[in-house]
């Protein structure tokens, strides 16, 4: 019989172990949901005839500014924008580039960040942590675009969390501070989970535990990362933590 090969289920532990750990924390955008494939198939959705090297000039285009403008707000050199106007401004900045007039293509394009894809484990293994422990989101994404992307994922989550609370961006320890202080225990106890090893960082700073997940298009730990976990998928995570 043929079907999707098994996840692999190798968990390598750091030196801390998640001995302790009461409530699991977890990145979304790159995370739980493919952010960068939902944002090609929108810019295909919007430009079908367009080759594969143009959709990915332009998705390039959109990450970059997005990240810019993030680092330029974190630098105090921009007033807080939400990711709502990013993505808005990104998706201008798309629909310039392929000569997009249209105010409703323009509009559908500026919401894609709400329809991304789930990952093929995110769903489940969600179910499986929530049964055992609370569940925080914690993520760049605006409460709209959470809403949105919680419904379109099909993600469950005890409370999500925006950093459009604190009105910054990872990895500013005000961020992390709000999961721990929504938690409501000490930082050790919660366990940031996360695709991209500078959130991890950031969560290490302020004495979250940590959990590294392989995801194709995280950010890899380095050699001196000293996370307490690390896992090829989120059922190797809940697997660890017994859930």
């Amino acid at each position: 019989m043929g079907g999707a090969p098994e996840e692999p289920r190798r968990v390598v532990t750091g030196t801390r172990g998640v001995e302790g750990v009461e409530a699991v924390v977890l990145d979304v955008l790159g995370t739980l949901v493919d952010e960068p494939g939902g944002l090609r198939a929108a810019i295909r959705e919007v430009a079908p005839s367009v080759d594969e090297a143009s959709v990915e000039a332009l998705l390039s285009l959109w990450q970059r500014h997005v990240a810019h403008e993030q680092r330029r707000i974190a630098a105090g050199r921009r007033p807080w924008a939400t990711t709502t106007t990013l993505d808005g401004e990104a998706a201008r900045r798309v629909a310039d580039g392929l000569g997009l007039g249209d105010p409703h293509t323009l509009a559908r394009l500026a919401t894609a960040s709400r329809r991304l894809p789930p990952w093929h484990d995110s769903v489940d293994a969600l179910a499986r942590l929530s049964r055992r422990f609370p569940v925080l989101a914690l993520s760049h994404a605006d409460h709209t675009a959470l809403l949105g992307l919680n419904a379109h994922a099909g993600l469950r989550w005890h409370q999500a969390l925006s950093a459009e609370t604190v009105r910054a961006y990872k990895p500013a320890p005000e961020v992390y501070r709000l999961a721990v202080d929504t938690a409501g225990m000490p930082p050790a106890r919660v366990l940031m989970v996360a695709a991209h090893a500078w959130d991890l960082r950031g969560a290490r700073a302020v004495g979250m535990s940590t959990a590294h997940v392989s995801r194709p298009v995280g950010d890899p730990p380095c050699p001196s990362d000293d996370f307490d976990l690390r896992v090829d998928g989120l059922h190797a995570l809940a697997t660890a933590l017994g859930a």
